[in-house]
């Protein structure tokens, strides 16, 4: 085994601010939708300016990743991937509770699982400015593009905000768990508080056998 360095300090701070951002949407939203835990005032104001911080954050992930080698960690290998996708899915549905290894080894060269990185590649390229997007309209409606009022206005965007709201709190309960099959429960958490993460040298050795080099 062997301890690199994986997770730069702007990253780290990215995602635990991220993180707490996403914590204060959820508890807000679910107050104002359902008239719980917080006066709907007091959530709204919170709620907008989270909102506000998270688009800020979501253009520090983008240039962090533009000028970084943490970028191609989102770069995806189209070739087998159904078939890599197949296998962690199995794992994690059937091998993790059999004691079985992880599939795919977290290397220097590959930081995500092929599951992790099509999940991660859809959620920060897709599903992210989705939300941000309607988020902003919903708090400056003026700024309504033209062609959404033939289709109801703001009433889709609202519906849009949040469903797609529910999904990242769906998300964000699977990650947490997900950050719990490491080596140990915590040792996940703790390679993003500290930066290093403990790699088996001698699996990243087998998985190249079998798939080749690794991905550049």
């Amino acid at each position: 085994m062997d301890r690199v360095y994986l997770y730069p300090r702007w990253l780290r701070f990215w995602h635990w601010t991220n993180a707490t951002l996403y914590a204060f949407l959820i508890v807000t939203g679910f107050s104002m939708h359902y008239a719980a835990l917080i006066p709907f005032s007091t959530a709204r104001a919170i709620h907008n300016t989270a909102g506000i911080l998270l688009v800020f954050m979501y253009l520090d992930f983008l240039i962090g990743n533009l000028f970084s080698w943490n970028g191609k960690q989102y770069v995806v290998r189209l070739g087998g991937l159904f078939t890599r996708l197949f296998r962690q899915a199995r794992f994690y549905l059937y091998g993790i509770f059999r004691g079985e290894p992880h599939p795919y080894e977290t290397t220097t060269d590959s930081k995500f699982n092929p599951l992790q990185q099509v999940t991660y590649v859809t959620l920060m390229f897709v599903i992210m400015p989705l939300i941000l997007v309607s988020g902003l309209l919903i708090l400056f409606p003026e700024y309504m593009p033209q062609f959404l009022m033939q289709y109801g206005g703001m009433a889709p965007v609202v519906l849009a905000h949040f469903i797609i709201g529910v999904f990242l709190t769906l998300f964000m309960i699977g990650h947490i768990y997900l950050g719990t099959t490491g080596e140990t429960l915590t040792s996940n958490f703790k390679s993003m508080a500290d930066g290093y993460h403990v790699i088996h040298v001698h699996a990243s050795k087998e998985e190249e056998g079998e798939n080749g080099s690794p991905e550049k």
